[in-house]
């Protein structure tokens, strides 16, 4: 064999054992693993039944009228505070009104029917209409909520007693015969803070 022949073989040899001696310090033992997660976002539904509040017919000054209907959390997440905002609309039957029948329909918000004496909250219904909704939650919601643990809980329901009363005073009601009030009242629910489950 020639010396080129010999060098030859000799530079393969070498390349050959660097190769291997390379590429065996990559050879380990490996294993791997995987994590997912998900979110899905909860859901708030809150409703009132009946819809329909009060329907009364033929109201003198002096009537008082109790009524009672369940706040619903039909969602998955808990109801921590609820607003309540007020809206009505007067038709003056004699077009001879000076002055606004809300004002003379006091609301008692009561915490159950036994405590007709003691209402958590009574207002009229035009000061109802001109309240934030902070003032509203803090004043009527957040003692019905306090009897319930603090919240209305995912998938529950609890009932609300509230007594209308038409306020007999000294002034002249006389204009308010054979007029109406239409009234609404929109319930909006909020989650309260803390961890997801």
């Amino acid at each position: 064999m020639g010396l080129k022949k010999k060098l030859g073989l000799g530079v393969a040899s070498a390349a050959l054992g660097l190769s291997l001696v390379g590429g065996g310090t990559f050879a380990y033992f490996s294993d791997t693993a995987e994590a997912s997660g998900s979110f899905a976002a909860g859901t708030l539904d809150l409703s009132a039944d009946p819809t329909t509040v009060i329907d009364v017919g033929n109201l003198k000054p002096g009537d008082t009228m109790l009524r009672s209907f369940d706040l619903v959390n039909g969602g998955s997440l808990d109801i921590a505070s609820i607003n309540l905002d007020t809206d009505y609309s007067v038709s003056d039957a004699e077009g001879d009104n000076s002055q606004d029948l809300g004002k003379h329909i006091r609301v008692n918000f009561l915490l159950n029917a036994d405590k007709l004496d003691a209402p958590i909250f009574s207002t009229t219904l035009a000061d109802l209409k001109g309240m934030s909704p902070d003032v509203i939650e803090g004043n009527i919601f957040s003692g019905w909520l306090a009897e319930r643990g603090g919240n209305l809980a995912a998938g529950t329901s609890d009932t609300l007693y509230v007594q209308y009363e038409f306020v007999e005073n000294n002034q002249d009601q006389n204009q308010f015969q054979g007029d109406g009030l239409e009234l609404t009242w929109k319930f909006e629910g909020k989650q309260g803070a803390g961890e997801a489950r």
